[in-house]
């Protein structure tokens, strides 16, 4: 099955670079390229593709708006793209509903393998990144009312502690490992979790564990 991308950023040579490290892979075809917001939305109604590789800070439309409106109205996954510095962008886009977030100097393999796997359906968390990643969104000011612990009283031990594995941004190998179980219950117990709680995906699994307290910044 061939993943379809559009590729969106200001920077008429990173867009280039990444369409064409893309689009040579066998599995990946580059259905558009956008150079603003407003010019993402449309080449995403217009192709359907699976994937947006959304840059944060662009003209006419940020990336932010781009991407709460594509994951409103499309089944279109969105794979941010950033600096190296951690700035209130990616959080926001985070809460907008991106399914992770690349860093502009990634790696060649890197990217290919990220957009893989937005696609597939698993949100992107780099357990190097994770950790600084929600210690700082979660410092802010939230645009939503924290959500309350008791919520997380329809969770079974496990599917708690499985949650709070998640947040130190453990894979479902690692977290296997941890609990002296099979990968298959471990999925089990990350599926029962997003479906009680209503979640998406992994990244938001990991924010709401910070927000409720089951993990505090700075802990592992």
């Amino acid at each position: 099955m061939t993943v379809r991308v559009v590729v969106a950023d200001d920077q008429e040579l990173v867009r280039a670079g990444f369409a064409m490290i893309l689009d040579a892979q066998p599995d990946i075809e580059v259905v558009a390229e956008a150079a603003d917001g407003v010019e993402a939305v449309e080449a995403v109604r217009a192709h359907e593709p699976d994937v947006l590789l959304l840059d944060i800070r662009m003209p006419r439309m940020d990336g932010i708006e781009a991407a709460k409106i594509v994951r409103a109205e499309t089944a279109c996954r969105v794979l941010v793209l950033t600096t190296f510095d951690l700035d209130e962008y990616v959080f926001e886009a985070l809460r907008a509903g991106a399914g992770g977030f690349l860093l502009k100097d990634v790696r060649r393999d890197d990217l290919v393998q990220a957009v893989r796997v937005v696609a597939a359906g698993n949100a992107l968390l780099a357990p190097t990144v994770t950790k600084k990643l929600i210690s700082e969104f979660t410092s802010r000011p939230a645009a939503a009312p924290t959500p309350s612990p008791a919520q997380l009283e329809v969770l079974t031990g496990r599917e708690r502690e499985t949650l709070a594995m998640m947040a130190r941004g453990l894979s479902n190998a690692e977290i296997a490992q941890a609990m002296v179980v099979s990968e298959h219950t471990v999925k089990t117990h990350v599926s029962n979790v997003l479906s009680k709680l209503g979640l998406r995906d992994r990244i938001q699994a990991v924010i709401l564990a910070y927000e409720t307290g089951v993990m505090t910044p700075g802990r592992s």
